[in-house]
């Protein structure tokens, strides 16, 4: 969010709110490799982005939690007391859950009116349900008095998507919005919850294509996905008591029981071991600068996902080939699926007239219209301003993730 953009969202907020108090950002992300694994206590590779959402947040003395977004309506409240899924709009139940999740938890929460605005795109695949969540958990705690660290965050963000969203989310998304760091992507293994950084090398460039094609995660085939997975991962375990989830599996393993399992449930399976695999030798590869291997490696990816996992749409496959065709050394689709992104992989490469060819000739040939998003790894969610008085005079300082920073001053009673 450039400077601008913050002064009119916290002058926004002094309207609605009469003050502002703390500022709160977090990333979206793009998953490079590794999708539909992290569920199956798998590995994944993703990076956070510089596209977030922010949250400006000013206090309340009352236990009531006021949602106003300058993206979507209506505007929501409800109380900390009882937090009822079923009366806020959808964009609210991300971060009322979080809210749930937080008491749940244990812990006490104050009322707070929070300001979101954000530079994702909605729906496209680069989890602006995740940055949400992690950008009003940390004004939530901001606002009674306690800092989690980043682990806890996304764990709790997590389990309000799953459990008050409605969304079977892994927990890629989260933890990658706490923990993300300028210039690596990081290689979670989502068993132990734990993550190594992958420096990114500075001859890569990373541009995403909103498809144009739209998917709500919790009312697509998502859910039906990883019902699937699990049925399959439920058969392995029977034969092979040292499967606990797909994640221990091998190719023949699946093979060995493919009598026991649906058409469906064995692709399903066989995308989740691969895609393992090939997430591992896409971290190694990247760690030693061969981005011609990743290239490969994304490229095997889309296709077990279109194939396999049946997440892909035929005109987000045309998307993922003029990509290549354009010079890309890999493109896949990216998230959930089912609509959404596609991130390519570039080497070298002036990234503006790519994406106009792109763009062009994906309209030409589907009608839809795509947006490019040249992205970067960005750092993950946490403070970016605070505003302090004295004697009248306000003082506001902006740290942004890219390590920039700049402070403005007013008196109260300008």
């Amino acid at each position: 969010m450039d400077e601008q953009r913050f002064a009119h969202l916290i002058a926004e907020a002094h309207r609605r709110f009469g003050q502002a108090g703390g500022v709160y950002r977090a990333p979206g992300r793009v998953n490079l490799i590794g999708d539909h694994t992290d569920y199956q206590e798998g590995f994944v590779l993703p990076l956070a982005v510089d596209r977030d959402t922010w949250c400006v947040a000013r206090q309340r003395p009352d236990r009531l939690l006021r949602l106003v977004s300058l993206d979507l309506e209506p505007e929501a409240s409800c109380s900390l007391d009882h937090i009822d899924p079923a009366a806020l709009p959808g964009w609210a139940r991300y971060p009322a859950g979080v809210a749930w999740a937080l008491e749940q938890a244990g812990y006490r929460l104050s009322g707070l009116d929070l300001l979101i605005q954000t530079t994702l795109p909605l729906g496209a695949g680069l989890s602006s349900s995740a940055a949400l969540e992690l950008a009003c958990a940390f004004a939530l705690e901001w606002g009674s008095g306690f800092t989690l660290p980043p682990r806890e965050n996304a764990l709790l963000c997590q389990r309000a998507e799953q459990q008050f969203a409605g969304v079977p989310c892994g927990i890629m998304d989260q933890y990658v919005a706490a923990h993300g760091v300028a210039g690596a992507a990081l290689l979670i293994d989502c068993r132990t919850i734990e993550h190594q950084l992958v420096p990114i090398p500075t001859a890569a460039t990373l541009v995403v294509f909103d498809s144009g094609l739209r998917r709500q995660l919790a009312d697509s085939r998502y859910p039906e996905r990883r019902r699937e997975t699990e049925r399959a991962a439920a058969v392995l375990r029977a034969q092979f008591p040292e499967v606990r989830t797909l994640r221990d599996a091998t190719l023949e393993m699946v093979a060995a029981v493919a009598a026991q399992l649906s058409p469906a449930e064995q692709r399903r399976a066989r995308h989740v071991v691969s895609e393992n695999a090939r997430v591992l030798a896409a971290a190694t590869a990247l760690a030693a600068g061969d981005l011609t291997r990743v290239g490969i490696l994304m490229n095997e990816s889309h296709e077990s996902l279109r194939r396999d996992f049946e997440s892909s749409l035929p005109p987000i496959d045309r998307l993922v080939a003029l990509c290549r065709e354009h010079g890309a050394l890999g493109a896949r689709i990216t998230g959930g699926g089912f609509g959404g992104a596609v991130v390519a992989l570039l080497a070298g490469q002036p990234t503006q007239p790519f994406a106009e060819q792109v763009v062009a000739a994906y309209q030409q040939e589907t009608g839809l219209v795509a947006t490019a998003l040249p992205v970067r790894p960005a750092a993950g969610a946490g403070p970016v301003a605070r505003e302090e008085r004295r004697h009248g005079l306000v003082t506001r300082t902006l740290r942004l993730p890219d390590g920039r920073s700049w402070t403005a001053y007013r008196f109260e009673d300008d």
